[in-house]
């Protein structure tokens, strides 16, 4: 049986994110195993109020060898878009929207790097601000996410697949992206894809895939699950609960 963990999409919540790992700790603790990976869907930034913390702490996670795995989300590209151009867009992005859009929440992110009043300002001298206080290690990181993870039966990824594409021929627009023409899709996946991206009030198993964004952005739970085999269980302080089609 082939057991990971994951962790919905975090969006700065920072001492979500902790809470989330504690429930992990008591499950793995229950388990016997401490070698399960748990896999981070994404979206570590924005909107919330500590997203250079998310960062970080993820980042000196894996430096300290914890089996942690760190996809990219829509939000963490729109982010090193942004520090690496600032009049570049997003190619998911509508075209009303900005990275210092207050529905996209990149003013708060930059808030927690100590850059206030982004979206106020002229972008030049926000952008160089900007530039001066994330630090590099962090704009690596960001760099270095993966995409996607697939392990035993279950493909973790962010937003989903362009059903009936080969994994290696997804584009990662798609993979940090898609909505309907995934969740559209109700025939059986090569895997159970587990996934964020899409903010809903509770996790659901849809029998071909799994949401467990459930709008920690907007004030809402970080959602933590560990799947053995296709099984899925949400994770809380009372321990497991099946979370069924």
């Amino acid at each position: 049986m082939t057991r990971s963990y994951a962790i919905g999409d975090i969006h700065g919540q920072f001492a979500l994110l902790q809470q989330a790992h504690a429930w992990i700790a008591d499950d793995r603790a229950q388990t016997g195993d401490s070698e399960a990976p748990v896999v981070h869907l994404g979206d570590l930034v924005d909107r919330g109020p500590d997203s250079a913390g998310v960062i970080d702490w993820l980042m000196r996670g894996q430096e300290a060898g914890e089996n942690w795995v760190v996809l990219k989300g829509n939000h963490d590209r729109m982010l090193a878009t942004f520090l690496n151009d600032p009049q570049a867009r997003d190619p998911g992005l509508r075209s009303q929207f900005s990275y210092l859009h207050p529905a996209i929440g990149g003013g708060a992110t930059l808030i927690s790097y100590g850059v206030a009043n982004a979206a106020d300002r002229p972008i030049a001298p926000v952008h160089a601000e900007a530039m001066a206080r994330v630090p590099d290690a962090h704009r690596d990181f960001l760099a270095g996410l993966q995409t996607f993870y697939q392990r035993g039966e279950v493909l973790f990824v962010h937003a989903g697949i362009r059903p009936g594409i080969a994994l290696e021929n997804q584009t990662e627009t798609d993979l940090l992206w898609i909505r309907a023409p995934f969740h559209d899709h109700t025939a059986p996946h090569p895997w159970l894809v587990v996934h964020g991206h899409t903010a809903i009030d509770a996790p659901c198993h849809y029998g071909n895939r799994v949401n467990i964004d459930t709008r920690a952005a907007y004030g809402g739970p970080l959602t933590a699950v560990v799947i053995e085999g296709t099984r899925v269980f949400t994770l809380g302080p009372q321990g497991r609960r099946r979370l069924l089609p």
